[in-house]
């Protein structure tokens, strides 16, 4: 496998049930909240750090999901996705990419499509039992939770960049 992640350029991910534990808050005011966790973020930093640019797509539409996005530097955001294959192809022309280029994690049917056409697919520990047979990766933590970050890690080792992007943490 380690030939075929050489190959990512681009990881892409849905959001609630993944970046968070796919949990909507609701405010009195109208707003919503959702927790993100800061380990996902620093992954998420690493993998760009590695020349990996991310993205999102997600079927809901949200200020806090552009907010995180701003703060993660992740400038290909697409909400309000019903059908994520029609993103998905519009990001793969946008940047030149060929499908095999591409990883992406999801956690539930809605990312099925897109998840048997990238080179490399995630989903998260907890997600919908039914799609986990398809994907290359299914984590060992649930979704908002350290999830992306294990699939950041696992990318990152996997395809020998894990010591170009981390060394300054490990030196004396």
């Amino acid at each position: 496998m380690n030939s075929e992640l050489n190959r990512i350029k681009l990881l892409l991910l849905d959001v609630d049930g993944v970046m968070t534990d796919g949990r909507i808050i609701y405010l009195n005011d109208g707003g919503e909240a959702k927790a993100f966790d800061v380990k996902d973020g620093h992954g998420l930093k690493l993998i760009q750090r590695a020349g990996i640019r991310v993205g999102i797509i997600t079927g809901r539409q949200s200020e806090v999901v552009a907010r995180r996005a701003a703060e993660l530097g992740i400038e290909i955001v697409y909400q309000g996705a019903k059908d994520k294959m029609q993103p998905f192809r519009e990001i793969i022309e946008n940047f030149a990419l060929e499908p095999f280029e591409v990883a992406y994690v999801g956690d539930d049917v809605v990312d099925l499509p897109v998840m048997r056409q990238v080179g490399f697919s995630a989903t998260v520990a907890d997600a919908v039992d039914d799609i986990k047979p398809y994907v290359d990766l299914v984590t060992s933590k649930p979704g908002g939770r350290g999830a992306v970050r294990e699939v950041c890690d696992f990318l990152l080792k996997q395809s020998g960049l894990w010591s170009s992007v981390t060394s300054r943490y490990f030196e004396d």
